[in-house]
C-alpha cells in the first residue's frame, strides 16, 4: 500500500518500537473491541462509582440536573497511550486516518484543513470541464457546500442543488491535508451526478444536504431530491435516503420517503443515526423537516417511517430576525440542530434539538421515538432544556462528543458554542469554543468523528450572504476546519477535567 512521505516524517520510529506495537496489537481488530466496545459500535456502559456519576432516566431530575451516563475518563492514561499505539498501527493498515496537514492556523483551537474562495470539481478532463462551463451546467459562484462527515481517511462535502450549475451534489476530498483548495472529487463517482447522467432519472444523487456514517462502515446520504431551489424549486425525485458502503463505495440501498410524511414545501435537511448494537442492527434514523416542522423516524429493520409532530419543532417569531455582517433577513426555519447523547446506564439516549430560528434547546427520550404507537399520544415527553441562550442565540448544526460535550454553530456570532451535558443548562455554563469574524462566517455543519481520540469538524459557507449575492471570488468563502476535542474545550466551562466553580 501507499504511505505518504508525511506520514512517514510524522511517525518514523526505530524497527523495534513497530515491532513493539505488532507484538501489542497483532489482534487489534478483536482486542480493542472487546475492551472499548464502542470502537465497534456496542459502546458499552461506564464502570464508575456512584459517588463521581448518578444516572437519571426520568425528564424531571434530567431537567434539574441534566446528567445522564456520564462518559468521562473512558480512556485513563494507560489506555490513552495503548489507543495511540492502535491509531498508528491502524493508519499502517490504511484502516485509520493518517496525520493531517492544515492550510492554516488561524482560528485556534481549530486548523482549517481547506479553505475555498470557488469550489471547483476532479472533471474527468479538462475538455469536459470547459463544456460544462460553457453550457452552465457547472457555475463556479453557484456551487456552496453544506454539510460534511469524517470517515477513515476521507471527508465528504454536500453541494446542494440550490442554483443552476452544481455538477455534482456529494464529494470528497482527502483528510490528509497539504494544500490550500483541492478539487472535489465526486462520490461515488460521476455516474451518480446530473451533470453525466439522466436529469429525470432518480437512480443517482440530485441534492444532498446531510448525511451521516454509522458504526458498521455505512453512509447515509439524505437527498431532498430538489434542485434550484433558490431560483425556481423543481422537485425531480422523492425525498430519500441513500446507503453506501464506505468500505467498496458501492450503493447498498434506497429508501423513499413515503409522500404522506412529505407535506408542501417539506425540507429534510439534517439527520442522525442511533445505534446501539455491534452489527447496527437495531439502527434508527431521525430526520428534521426544517420547513414544515416534522421530525421523521426510519427504522432498517423494517424499513418503515413515522412522523412527529411537536409545538417545539415550530421556530419562535422573536428568533426570526437575523443579523450578519450588515445583512439583516428573515428565517422562519424549524427543527434543524440534532445531538444525541452517549447511552445512559439503563442503555437509552437523549434526543437533544433546536428550531434554526429559536434561542432555545428542547430533548426528548430516543425510547419514545423508537416507539411508532407513540406518535400520537406523546406531547408531554418532549421538554424544554434549561434557560434561553439570549439575543442572537440562533443555532445551525449541533453534535456531541463521547464525553458528553455539545457543540453548536452559533450563527449571529461567528462562533461555537459548547455545553457540557453534566452541568445545568443555564447561560453562565455555556461556553465558546472559538470566534473568528473572518473564518467562522455563518458554522453551518458541525461533526464528532468516530476515531479513537475525536476531533470536532466545522464547515463554514457565508449562507445568508450567498442567498443575497454573489459572493467575493477574490476571498476565501469556504472553510473545513477541526479541533482535538481535548483542546477545543480546555480552561472553559465546557472542560470536563476543570475544577471551575459555578
Amino acid at each position: 500500500m501507499a504511505v505518504s512521505h508525511q506520514w512517514f516524517v510524522q511517525w518514523s520510529a526505530p524497527p523495534l518500537l513497530l515491532t513493539d506495537i505488532s507484538s501489542r496489537y497483532n489482534n487489534v481488530n478483536e482486542r480493542w473491541k472487546t475492551e472499548n466496545p464502542q470502537w465497534s459500535g456496542d459502546w458499552g456502559i461506564p464502570e464508575q462509582s456512584d459517588d463521581k456519576v448518578k444516572y437519571y432516566s426520568n425528564r424531571d431530575k434530567f431537567i434539574e440536573h441534566n446528567k445522564y451516563g456520564r462518559v468521562n475518563n473512558r480512556f485513563k492514561n494507560d489506555d490513552r497511550n495503548g489507543a495511540k499505539g492502535i491509531t498508528l498501527w491502524l493508519a499502517m493498515l490504511g484502516i485509520a486516518s493518517t496525520q493531517t496537514i492544515p492550510a492554516d492556523i488561524d482560528t485556534p483551537p481549530f486548523n482549517t484543513l481547506y479553505k475555498w474562495k470557488e469550489v471547483d470539481f476532479d472533471f474527468p478532463s479538462p475538455r469536459l470541464r470547459k463544456m460544462a462551463l460553457a453550457s452552465r451546467k457547472y457555475v463556479p459562484a453557484n456551487v456552496l457546500p453544506l454539510g460534511l462527515e469524517v470517515w477513515g481517511s476521507r471527508v465528504w462535502v454536500t453541494i446542494p442543488s440550490w442554483r443552476h450549475g452544481v455538477p455534482a451534489t456529494l464529494a470528497t476530498v482527502s483528510r490528509a491535508g497539504g494544500e490550500t483548495s483541492p478539487l472535489l472529487k465526486p462520490y461515488p463517482d460521476w455516474s451518480f451526478h446530473r451533470l453525466f447522467s439522466n436529469s429525470k432519472n432518480c437512480s443517482g444523487l440530485t441534492s444532498v444536504f446531510r448525511l451521516s456514517a454509522d458504526t458498521c462502515g455505512r453512509l447515509w446520504v439524505l437527498d431532498s431530491g430538489q434542485i434550484d431551489s433558490q431560483d425556481d424549486p423543481k422537485q425531480l425525485c422523492p425525498p430519500s435516503i441513500v446507503v453506501f458502503d464506505l468500505t467498496t463505495d458501492k450503493l447498498i440501498a434506497r429508501y423513499p420517503i413515503p409522500d404522506k410524511y412529505v407535506l408542501e414545501s417539506s425540507l429534510f435537511a439534517n439527520l442522525i443515526i442511533d445505534t446501539r448494537t455491534k452489527y447496527c442492527s437495531d439502527l434508527h434514523i431521525y430526520i428534521a423537516d426544517t420547513w414544515r416542522f416534522g421530525l421523521l423516524v426510519f427504522r432498517e429493520r423494517d424499513q418503515r417511517f413515522w412522523r412527529f409532530s411537536h409545538p417545539y419543532f415550530y421556530p419562535d417569531p422573536l428568533a426570526s430576525n437575523f443579523t450578519l455582517h450588515g445583512f439583516n433577513f428573515q428565517w422562519t426555519d424549524g427543527i434543524f440542530g440534532l445531538a444525541l447523547t452517549p447511552l445512559d446506564a439503563f442503555r437509552e439516549r437523549i434526543l437533544i434539538f433546536h428550531p434554526m430560528s429559536s434561542y432555545r434547546e428542547f430533548y426528548v427520550s430516543t425510547k419514545v421515538l423508537r416507539d411508532p404507537s407513540l406518535v400520537n399520544s406523546s406531547a408531554i415527553e418532549f421538554n424544554l432544556l434549561g434557560e434561553s441562550r439570549g439575543l442572537l442565540g440562533q443555532s445551525s448544526a449541533s453534535a456531541m462528543d463521547r464525553r458528553g460535550i455539545m457543540y453548536y454553530g452559533l450563527v449571529n456570532q461567528d462562533s461555537i458554542g459548547c455545553w457540557n451535558i453534566n452541568e445545568p443548562y443555564q447561560k453562565h455554563k455555556l461556553g465558546v469554543v472559538a470566534q473568528n469574524s473572518e473564518t467562522l462566517i455563518f458554522p453551518n455543519d458541525i461533526k464528532v468523528d468516530q476515531e479513537v481520540k475525536q476531533n470536532v469538524w466545522v464547515i463554514s459557507n457565508r449562507l445568508p450572504i450567498y442567498q443575497a449575492g454573489p459572493l467575493d471570488s477574490n476571498d476565501y468563502n469556504y472553510r473545513i476546519m477541526y479541533a482535538d476535542i481535548e483542546e477545543a474545550v480546555r480552561g472553559s466551562v465546557c472542560d470536563p477535567n476543570a475544577d471551575l466553580s459555578d
